[in-house]
């Protein structure tokens, strides 16, 4: 996070110079003909709450069982990402009170994710390149989806992604522009379309990014 700061890349300021620091969380929808943790269909469309289990509407007794395809995807993307498997991983819940997310908490990862530290070489314009170290992957499962522009007075749940597989992959803090930032999404959805373990179609939410952005004095 202090490595040696290029002048090329920081922003002019009116009376200092800028240095941005960013870090990313990839979620990537698993490639798998069913959910994280039940059986239901993670085809993309279809009418409202077609696809969903007991499990996915979290009724009382149902019981999660996990999907061994997506552990499978995981482990190969991790060594994809040329990092370290875990032979131990441990899921914890993440409280939300969201109206699309019946269980009340999310099924995830924290100290003990299935993929450790890796790395992704990525290719800059004029042949330069850079490593963008990967912190962690992570299983969790996906909220459904809230709809509010069906009624002037009433929201409406669609719960057909309650409980797809995502894998979060968490970067260092290794990039330092915007161009850099979308290099590495590119580069990563490469990776992730060749392995096959994610299909990469953004349009259809199964490739989203979370950006973290620091501002500050150089170094």
């Amino acid at each position: 996070m202090n490595a040696a700061v290029d002048p090329k890349k920081l922003i002019k300021g009116a009376v200092d110079d800028w240095e941005v620091i960013v870090g990313m969380e990839i979620h990537a929808q698993v490639t798998s003909k069913s959910k994280l943790f039940s059986g239901a269909s993670t085809a993309f469309g279809g009418p409202p709450n077609d696809h969903v289990s007991l499990v996915d509407a979290a009724m009382p007794g149902m019981l999660p069982v996990i999907n061994e395809e997506c552990v499978a995807q995981a482990v190969r993307t991790g060594l994809g990402l040329q990092a370290q498997i875990n032979l131990r991983s441990v899921f914890d819940r993440k409280n939300y009170f969201y109206p699309d997310l019946p269980q009340g908490y999310q099924i995830s990862q924290y100290k003990s994710p299935i993929v450790g530290e890796g790395e992704v070489i990525v290719d800059l314009p004029e042949g330069e390149t850079i490593t963008v170290g990967i912190e962690r992957l992570h299983l969790e499962q996906d909220a459904g989806k809230s709809i509010h522009d069906l009624s002037p007075t009433e929201s409406f749940v669609d719960l057909n992604r309650s409980g797809v597989a995502l894998m979060e992959i968490v970067s260092k803090p290794d990039m330092r522009s915007s161009e850099e930032a979308k290099a590495y999404v590119s580069k990563l959805r490469t990776i992730l379309r060749y392995l096959g373990t994610c299909d990469g179609d953004m349009e259809k939410g199964s490739l989203r990014a979370d950006v973290n952005v620091s501002v500050r004095r150089p170094g």
